[in-house]
């Protein structure tokens, strides 16, 4: 580990009134948390099979008609 990294660590430890042990597996645990929400997410948004499109596509002019109309 580099020197500043550990006095970083040392610091931010006695900021938090815990031990550099403490705070770093307290870090590692919340990358895991996140890593595996992370996944999770990737997982069920690679399941999701959206409902095939039936009908014309429409064209800008007709999407955003309603909206050009306001500002007429």
């Amino acid at each position: 580990m580099e020197d500043s990294v550990a006095e970083w660590a040392r610091l931010e430890a006695a900021r938090r009134n815990t031990s550099v042990s403490r705070l770093v597996g307290e870090m590692l645990a919340e990358k895991m948390r996140r890593t595996d929400r992370y996944e999770r997410a990737m997982r069920e948004a690679l399941q999701f099979r959206p409902v095939p499109f039936e009908g014309p596509f429409l064209k800008r002019d007709e999407i955003y008609a309603e909206r050009l109309d306001r500002f007429r």
